[in-house]
């Protein structure tokens, strides 16, 4: 299928997607990502494998499109969880501590 990530047009099938991802490790996640057979990639390492550009030349959304139309599962930045917050009732009790035992 044919292509167009940082102005240049590249002939991309799934096979050879594939082929050029084996035995690549994959980097921590930060951002969008890509499902190629049973692992997770960032998107933009495999933009720069499968186009041997530099990250910089092109953007997560250029590699996304291409790899979602040639059947790829590409995930969206994965949301920060948040931690709970303490209620003021909470954060007294703390403060003070339980009774001592009688």
């Amino acid at each position: 299928m044919r292509c167009v990530i940082a102005r240049f047009p590249f002939d991309f099938v799934k096979a050879d997607v594939q082929a050029l991802m084996k035995g690549i490790k994959p980097e921590p996640i930060t951002g969008e990502s890509v499902i190629i057979g049973r692992r997770s990639y960032p998107v933009k390492q495999v933009g720069e494998v499968i186009t041997r550009q530099d990250r910089r030349d092109f953007s997560a959304g250029e590699v996304t499109r291409a790899l979602s139309r040639l059947g790829f599962t590409c995930r969206a930045t994965p949301e920060p969880v948040a931690a709970p917050v303490a209620t003021p009732l909470e954060t007294a009790s703390e403060l003070l501590g339980s009774p001592a035992p009688s």
